[in-house]
């Protein structure tokens, strides 16, 4: 998996000058949030840091549990996984023509989010802990109504295709996956996660979902 790749894919957009174009299609849809989603208080410059922010995690995300796969002898696991989490963020499925620099990031990298939630969850449902303990649910949903529902169900299903062939409920019964959880020691997984730092936990500082 190349990061340095994924790394210069980020830079280049920035690079680009495209924030423009991402900020005037954002204060399209300022005003047009999810009721349950409080914009940040600066409005506009707010949500653009979290936008960024949620971009730019990427690479680093899949650098992390890459290294913690290696180290904690998930590569059989993860590693696919993560392969194709950083596919779509470099060759995501076809996009609409007006989505470029970094408004083609933000959708390449919900692909990616999402497909992590996605193991996670279903990692989580048979092992009884998440695989990788990043919780970006709540931002994967903020950015799911930002692309709107229509598309954002649309990358939904890819995300669901792709999962449902790399990790098949047949996987979670087989004795091979019983093996992996005798094994898989998680305190020592979660002293490799401390390793790097939680860059989730920024995504909520500008932008949060509001109480029920």
């Amino acid at each position: 998996m190349n990061i340095t790749a994924l790394r210069d894919s980020v830079q280049r957009a920035q690079q680009q000058d495209q924030q423009a174009l991402l900020r005037e299609w954002l204060a399209d849809r300022l005003p047009h949030l999810h009721s349950s989603i409080v914009p940040p208080a600066n409005g506009i410059e707010g949500l653009m840091h979290f936008v960024e922010a949620y971009i730019q995690e990427v690479p680093d995300v899949l650098e992390a549990a890459q290294s913690v796969a290696r180290q904690a002898n998930l590569e059989a696991l993860l590693l696919p996984v993560l392969r194709v989490a950083a596919d779509f963020f470099l060759q995501p499925p076809e996009l609409p023509a007006a989505h470029h620099g970094m408004l083609a990031l933000l959708d390449e990298a919900y692909l990616a989010h999402r497909l992590v939630e996605e193991v996670n969850d279903r990692y989580a449902s048979h092992g009884g802990v998440p695989l990788i303990p990043l919780d970006t649910t709540r931002a994967n949903l903020i950015v799911h109504h930002l692309l709107g529902e229509s598309f954002a169900n649309q990358l939904d299903s890819a995300v669901e295709a792709a999962v449902n062939g790399l990790l098949p409920a047949s996987l979670f019964a087989s004795e091979d996956f019983q093996h992996l959880l005798d094994r898989l020691d998680a305190s020592q997984r979660q002293q490799l996660w401390n390793q790097w730092p939680c860059l989730s936990s920024r995504l909520g500082m500008d932008i949060r979902l509001a109480a029920v």
